[in-house]
């Protein structure tokens, strides 16, 4: 794509957006960063992040923390209870650059077994992550939750948000599922999650979009109605503002089978 915005948001999983050519420039939480061909960007879960690219490409992983706390006990790193994240925003890792290319070339060439190899190598790059960029550290405060690794006394609230994003909810509810006043859980929230529980809401609604968008053809409609949206032209523009091309656009971009 020439340029592109892409307006502050976060996401449900940790991110690692690995860049082909060209230029981006932006901010990872409060820290600005600017990131060119060959280097990756590293994103936690739940981190606010904005950006502006110059003639970019580039490809973006998402590895679920459920996926990287199992590896982590896997691998006999730590066992549950864990705060897991990046040590860095950019790195320019040859490693990483290896496996990036490979999926590069998975995605654009429809082989036999092209699905099992691209779970192969997702996972490969998750344990180079883990040896190399993520810091691990056991934590009192930290329980484990459908949703992965997070704050013992969010967990409620976090995993309440997950089984119900494609409805009407409202932060009394939310809160109450913490067995917490509103104003007490969303002050908490902020300071814990560094983002209030509706910015969380919207960011796991477009994450669910976005697997949808790229595992079925159900219509564009269809989705906005099962993540929450009660509206398409609503659901397109929130949905453009984050990923930087609307859904139909997104949709269109994947591989063919």
């Amino acid at each position: 794509m020439e340029s592109c915005v892409f307006e502050p948001h976060s996401h449900t999983a940790f991110t690692v957006a690995s860049i082909l050519s060209g230029r981006l420039v932006g901010s990872i939480g409060d820290s600005p960063i600017t990131a060119v061909a060959g280097d990756a960007v590293l994103i936690n879960v739940g981190q606010t992040h904005a950006g502006q690219g110059e003639e970019l490409e580039f490809v973006s992983v998402s590895v679920a923390p459920v996926v990287v706390e199992d590896l982590i006990s896997e691998i006999g790193s730590i066992h549950g209870g864990a705060e897991i994240r990046f040590r860095n925003s950019v790195v320019s890792d040859d490693a990483h650059r290896a496996t990036t290319g490979t999926i590069v070339c998975e995605l654009n060439q429809a082989m036999l077994g092209r699905d099992a190899m691209l779970e192969s190598l997702v996972r490969q790059m998750a344990v180079h992550l883990i040896r190399s960029h993520l810091a691990v550290r056991r934590t009192a405060s930290i329980e484990i939750s459908r949703a992965g690794p997070v704050d013992r006394r969010l967990r409620r609230a976090i995993e309440f948000m997950h089984d119900n994003y494609s409805r009407e909810l409202d932060l009394e509810e939310i809160a109450a599922a913490a067995y917490l006043s509103e104003f007490h859980f969303a002050r908490m929230f902020k300071q814990i999650t560094g983002v209030t529980p509706h910015y969380y809401l919207a960011n796991l609604r477009l994450e669910r979009a976005r697997k949808l968008l790229l595992e079925t053809t159900l219509p564009i409609s269809e989705i906005a109605a099962m993540v929450g949206y009660q509206s398409q032209s609503h659901f397109t523009r929130v949905f453009r503002s984050v990923a930087g091309v609307t859904p139909r656009a997104f949709r269109n971009a994947r591989p063919n089978p």
